[in-house]
């Protein structure tokens, strides 16, 4: 038996990369969209494939479809109960979802789906643009454990790590944590240098000394350079930050929980995109602290 057919919906920085993946391992992409049409044209160009018109149109020509969206309101737009929806024609499809949205969100897509005759499934990711187009992404997955079964090989050839957390909406509850955590590191090594440009100190320096003591992080890794350079080109941007650190505020409220340096880096995403920074890398939270002339201009 031949690989089963694969749409996307939802063709950004990820999407189109997860897309350049799977073509390159043969996996027959069956059809693309985005809310965006030129951008879903130019990847089926590239591809060899269709832009799909509709969600509905993915729906039809794929067996497996992969949505990479970008909120709670997107993610139940494309499952809307009736218009143009990737429920059309549901029976037998399995949905594997990949936006980092409210794990009841994840829940409720699962009922809609089954309640059509087809599966669903959430593949949460914890890396960026590059491991998305080199098939190294640390994936978080959960939902029916059939469904994963059906989407294992699949997921392996996109993942260098993949993990099965367990029922909806749990692996968008860790995946939430993930970033919690690492949106709080970000504003921390951030405010470390800015403090450190202050008193005068050498930034290489003091990112090499970060690096070997208990100021460690992945951050400090993925994102040091680039706050000492400024460059904010974007990768994982500070609007998305604020809403994935909203996500785990109203989860901690849900619990009766007080999560301060969660709540104060919200609140430092949040001024950027106040500011109309919301479109740069979140690494751009450094210019908040830094007092250089070169702070990075809305776009």
């Amino acid at each position: 038996m031949g690989k089963e057919q694969i749409g996307f919906v939802g063709v950004g920085r990820m999407g189109a990369n997860m897309a350049r993946r799977l073509k390159d391992l043969d996996y027959p992409i069956a059809a693309v969209y985005d809310a965006r049409p030129e951008t879903a044209k130019e990847l089926a160009a590239e591809l060899g494939t269709e832009a799909a018109t509709s969600l509905a149109r993915v729906t039809q020509l794929s067996d497996v479809i992969i949505t990479v969206v970008s909120d709670d309101a997107a993610m139940r737009s494309i499952y809307a109960a009736s218009g143009d929806s990737l429920l059309q024609g549901a029976q037998g499809k399995l949905f594997i979802n990949c936006a980092t949205i409210t794990p009841q969100v994840h829940v409720e897509v699962q009922d809609l789906v089954e309640r059509r005759g087809g599966q669903s499934l959430e593949a949460c990711m914890a890396s960026s643009i590059p491991q998305a187009r080199n098939g190294t992404l640390y994936m978080m997955v959960a939902g029916r454990e059939a469904a994963f079964r059906r989407a294992e090989q699949l997921l392996k050839d996109l993942s260098a790590s993949l993990r099965f957390i367990g029922a909806a909406g749990e692996a968008a509850k860790v995946k939430a944590l993930v970033n919690m955590v690492m949106n709080i590191n970000t504003a921390g090594l951030a405010e470390g240098l800015g403090l450190g440009e202050a008193l005068g100190l050498d930034l290489t320096m003091l990112r090499e000394v970060f690096s070997q003591t208990g100021a460690n992080s992945r951050v400090l890794e993925t994102d040091g350079t680039d706050m000492q350079n400024r460059d904010h080109e974007t990768y994982f941007s500070a609007a998305h930050a604020a809403k994935d650190s909203g996500i785990a505020v109203e989860l901690a409220r849900r619990v009766d929980l007080s999560l301060p340096l969660a709540e104060a880096t919200k609140q430092q995403y949040d001024k950027m995109v106040e500011l109309g920074l919301g479109d740069i890398d979140k690494s751009g939270i450094a210019e908040l602290t830094f007092k250089g002339r070169h702070a990075p201009q809305p776009r």
